[in-house]
């Protein structure tokens, strides 16, 4: 039976490289010389952390983060950043996460989604993907044609297409 997984992956290296890059500009602008601007990545912990001067250069750091990560083929929606906030020594930090599989609100929501197409097709949720069946290939087409024009908050791929 034809089948295929939905699910929402992010390439570890790409955004270490986007970090990189970030990195380098950072240290090549005239408006960050001699500030105390760092942006560091925690690969186990999925967590980008900023720490800088003030809210105008942090704004500058997440500008020049999610260029770099789109010029890195990473969906921005893959990125959640949280609140800025003091730090002791009088600069900002924020943390962005990075979002990895598919939660199961919006796994629910996918299944929904699909059933309500009336295709002839199954979809089962599977720890932090979804597992699609149909009995023709192009139901299986129609349900990731229709998945890519839904804005779920999170960036979807469509992999292990089997007939």
């Amino acid at each position: 039976m034809p089948s295929f997984d939905i699910v929402n992956r992010v390439e570890m290296q790409e955004i270490d490289n986007a970090i990189n890059n970030t990195k380098k500009e950072i240290a090549t602008r005239y408006d960050f010389r001699g500030s105390a601007t760092e942006v560091n990545f925690d690969r186990k912990e999925k967590v980008i952390h900023v720490v800088t001067e003030h809210e105008m250069k942090m704004e500058s750091v997440m500008d020049m983060l999610l260029t770099n990560l789109i010029k890195r083929k990473v969906d921005p929606k893959s990125v959640k950043a949280k609140e800025m906030e003091p730090t002791s020594h009088g600069m900002v930090k924020r943390d962005i996460t990075i979002q990895e599989g598919i939660e199961t609100e919006i796994a629910k929501k996918i299944v929904k989604l699909i059933k309500d197409q009336k295709l002839k097709v199954q979809a089962a949720i599977q720890e932090e993907q979804v597992r699609v069946t149909g009995k023709k290939i192009d139901d299986l087409q129609e349900v990731i044609k229709m998945l890519r024009t839904q804005d779920l908050g999170i960036p979807l791929q469509f992999i292990n297409m089997k007939s």
